[in-house]
């Protein structure tokens, strides 16, 4: 999936996410392991919400994205201090070591495949400073079986209306089928498509590939919170850096 489509509508269709609230969540722990971090990659930044969040509180934010129209959009939030580069997270390619890694709203749920989140993360490993931190999400397998599964979500906003399919596929993987409907000044609609998938682990799962790929897990959280992860938690935040 290109997301270039998902780019235009992204921010309408994520307008309940509390970012402030987010960015001020993770910060609180990015300090509590590494109080002097400076440098942070805000990985799959998409239009830069949360990158901006964290150039506000001090950082010097590096975002990375895959899609040249996610940054489009996020570079014009940006004052210009803020450097995006359009990168996969397979294929990350620093400048050099960094402070603290984050990746949010489950960004990494849409890397297919072990073998390729495994790259993913092993470059994050290659990248960060020994004592830096790596804080990051994902959806649970729970939220794919019980809450995603096979529904159908409808979003409607004054520019589009979106149509969420769902289909469950077994072992934590859901295909997800976006049809957006924008009305032309004639009444007509042009409707455009975009299909992609997001696979889940377990934590067991998430620690064990973590383990392979130089990094050691410090904590895991339920979301928004300091709490251990809950058999019916959607997502869970894990806290880790290098081996």
């Amino acid at each position: 999936m290109s997301y270039d489509l998902f780019a235009e509508y992204y921010d309408e269709l994520m307008s309940e996410v509390d970012y402030p609230a987010r960015a001020k969540y993770i910060d609180a722990i990015i300090k509590r392991c590494k109080p002097d971090a400076h440098l942070l990659v805000d990985l799959a930044c998409g239009t830069g919400s949360m990158t901006v969040e964290f150039s506000a509180m001090g950082y010097d934010v590096i975002g990375v994205d895959l899609s040249e129209n996610m940054l489009s959009k996020a570079r014009e939030k940006s004052d210009g201090s803020i450097l995006y580069l359009c990168q996969s997270m397979q294929a990350l390619d620093m400048y050099g070591t960094i402070d603290a890694f984050v990746c949010t709203l489950d960004s990494l749920n849409h890397i297919e495949g072990r073998e390729q989140l495994l790259l993913a993360l092993g470059r994050v490993s290659l990248f960060l400073e020994p004592d830096g931190v790596f804080v990051f999400d994902m959806n649970t397998p729970y939220k794919h079986e019980k809450i995603l599964a096979d529904n159908a979500f409808v979003y409607e906003t004054e520019d589009v209306y979106c149509v969420w399919q769902n289909q469950y596929a077994g072992d934590g993987k859901v295909e997800i089928a976006l049809d957006f409907f924008e009305q032309q000044p004639d009444g007509s609609y042009i409707r455009e498509c975009e299909d992609f998938c997001e696979v889940a682990y377990s934590v067991e799962e998430t620690e064990q590939l973590l383990r392979q790929a130089g990094l050691k897990l410090l904590a895991a959280y339920d979301d928004m919170t300091l709490d251990n992860p809950r058999d019916d938690s959607e997502r869970i935040v894990y806290v880790c850096r290098k081996e």
